[in-house]
């Protein structure tokens, strides 16, 4: 089994390009959602201890925990050490079902793939880039973002231009949705029969 790195910095359409690996009967380790899901499961007591008053009816409350945060930036060190073996938990479960039904090629969507050294789990690494204004406009649509906030989540991130460099593949998400399809399914024609090494050396 071949196993996939997909990334890219917030607002680059790592969503959009998941789901066309999706389409392609793919599958998918979304790892956005399973920190969703750590929020209302296992993580909870931790950050609640960790981070007084973050949580609220039995749940991580984004908002009082990402103004925690912003108030104090030292915290995502303390937050990372408790979420990222529980993601890296999650993915190991999913890997592993991927492989007991024998399939060829397997997806990890990890935004902070770079920052985490996550491309050392991963065979191939595919990044999604766009250009700089896009990437604002779309990421400032969102409800309850702020040109302070993405600056502040940008300084936590990798480059994209380094991104770009690292990676195997680059997806150039800044055209139609189309396009984007397109370069996905060059992507997996290419790799399609090549044998990966992460799952046996890292997984097993």
């Amino acid at each position: 089994m071949l196993i996939i790195g997909l990334s890219g910095s917030i607002g680059m359409g790592k969503s959009a390009a998941a789901g066309f690996f999706r389409a392609r009967g793919i599958p998918v380790f979304d790892s956005d959602a399973e920190v969703h899901r750590l929020y209302t499961a296992e993580a909870v007591p931790l950050v609640e201890a960790a981070f007084p008053g973050a949580t609220h009816d039995g749940a991580v409350d984004r908002a009082l925990l990402s103004k925690s945060l912003m108030a104090d930036p030292s915290g995502f060190k303390r937050l990372e050490a408790i979420v990222h073996p529980l993601v890296r938990a999650g993915q190991r479960r999913f890997i592993e079902l991927a492989a007991g039904r024998g399939e060829a090629l397997a997806v990890l969507e990890i935004p902070l793939l770079f920052e985490t050294g996550g491309e050392k789990l991963v065979d191939v690494t595919v990044v999604v880039s766009a250009p700089a204004d896009v990437q604002r406009q779309r990421v400032l649509a969102r409800p309850g973002m702020t040109p302070d906030k993405l600056d502040a989540i940008l300084a936590r991130q990798v480059p994209d231009a380094e991104k770009r460099r690292r990676a195997d593949f680059v997806v150039d998400t800044g055209g139609t949705l189309d396009e984007t399809e397109r370069q996905i399914t060059s992507i997996v024609v290419a790799l399609r029969g090549r044998q990966g090494e992460a799952y046996r050396l890292i997984w097993l």
